[in-house]
């Protein structure tokens, strides 16, 4: 196995772990900002208000994007495969 060949296992690994993570933190994100404007404009202060909405909103988002992450992670899978069906055997 080349060093070519384990660079680029690397970098579809990052890119993977990107491409899997970003919805979620970005459903996060988006929710703690809004529960936050409204925590401002209430002026309620409470840590469980922010805490409850988001895990519902991450949940969720896993839920309705599972069969999207899994197909990633089985392409994935089967690229690692392909490269290691196309090292040559000495």
């Amino acid at each position: 196995m080349t060093t070519d060949i384990v660079l680029e296992i690397f970098r579809e690994a990052v890119m993977l772990a990107f491409k899997l993570a970003l919805p979620v933190l970005l459903v996060a994100m988006i929710v703690g900002l809004v529960i936050a404007i409204l925590q401002a404009a209430t002026q309620i202060h409470e840590q469980t208000i922010s805490f409850a909405p988001k895990a519902v909103a991450v949940g969720l988002t896993l839920f309705f994007l599972a069969p999207w992450m899994i197909q990633e992670c089985v392409d994935f899978v089967n690229f690692v495969f392909e490269k290691m069906a196309a090292i040559p055997i000495i």
